[in-house]
């Protein structure tokens, strides 16, 4: 079996998943949305100390599997320095006293691989992978290739919610907030812009659309907040929908993929869905637990590390909070 870590943000989160089965026979995660709520943000300092509460509590519940261990793997990149160091440091003392090797886990590449918690994966495949720190469509070709093909230029989608949310002072996370009082939204209300509308470039930017979004939140009352959401969620979901007609003019979709806390964003899903039905694509999506960080999504990615070979010495495991994909 393998233990893995997850630290990276503001999520405290263990499982462990057996190598030649891919079972999850553990999974926890303790979330500090309530501390980091009354600054309508991630307080960095703030979570690190959180996970140092929090992952040893989670880990007394692993023992009884630790002489079935395999491997540690933890997620090194990227995320918050702070945070991920949390989780990077429990890693490396486990490998030594377990005497195992550690396999470090890119954050991204997990959030892939929450596809497949329970399962075998499907490449070749397109991801569209949105979340509270990244907005990138990638080509997935195989675990070893995966490339990044565009990315937000500025803020990410969900990102984007967070801060909408903010200005409206309902609370963190903003995204199922901002999701929910669309519901009673028009979204034909207000006149936003669709973000780079006029641009041949395939990538994201979210600051002009916030900025709009500013204006109307200090220019009305709180009872158009709802109007001002739903057009929000439409116009930044409408900017992705553009976007990738554009992509798929030249790469014709066959399997596609939405990944990523952002991903359990129903008008989301059913926009993609929609989009893709012409083009008779499938459209893969991770259960709804599994979209935000998670443990589980990355001891399924270390699952594949693991059977090739790539496992570490615990000193040479270092944490890469810009790393890439």
């Amino acid at each position: 079996m393998i233990l893995a870590i997850e630290s990276s943000c503001d999520d405290s989160s263990i499982s462990i998943t057996h190598i030649e089965t891919k079972k999850l026979i553990y999974h926890k995660k303790i979330s500090q949305e309530l501390e980091h709520s009354k600054y309508g943000g991630v307080v960095p300092e703030l979570a690190s100390r959180l996970h140092a509460i929090a992952l040893p509590a989670i880990l007394e519940e692993c023992k009884p599997w630790f002489d079935q261990l395999k491997a540690i793997a933890v997620t090194n990149e990227p995320g918050l320095a702070v945070t991920l160091i949390e989780g990077v440091t429990m890693a490396k003392a486990l490998s030594i006293a377990l005497d195992i090797p550690v396999l470090p886990i890119n954050h991204l590449k997990g959030h892939i691989y929450s596809l497949f918690i329970e399962k075998e994966v499907q490449f070749p495949l397109t991801v569209l992978l949105v979340s509270g720190g990244h907005t990138q469509l990638i080509e997935v070709q195989s675990h070893e290739v995966m490339e990044t093909v565009a990315t937000t230029m500025d803020d990410s989608y969900g990102e984007s919610f967070d801060k909408v949310a903010k200005m409206m002072g309902l609370g963190y996370p903003g995204g199922p907030l901002i999701e929910k009082l669309a519901h009673s939204g028009d979204s034909s209300r207000f006149a936003f812009t669709v973000p780079l509308w006029q641009s041949p470039l395939i990538a994201f930017s979210y600051s002009g659309l916030k900025n709009q979004v500013r204006l109307a939140v200090e220019a009305n009352d709180m009872a158009d907040y709802p109007d001002i959401a739903a057009v929000f969620q439409k116009i930044a979901t409408e900017h992705l929908i553009q976007k990738l007609k554009k992509y798929f003019k030249s790469t014709k979709p066959k399997c596609f993929a939405i990944v990523g806390g952002a991903s359990a964003n129903i008008y989301l899903r059913n926009e993609i869905e929609a989009l893709l039905f012409p083009h008779g694509a499938s459209l893969l999506l991770a259960p709804l637990e599994y979209c935000s960080d998670n443990a589980a999504m990355i001891g399924r990615a270390a699952v594949e590390e693991y059977v090739r070979g790539h496992g570490t010495n615990y000193d040479a495991i270092t944490v890469n909070p810009r790393c890439k994909l």
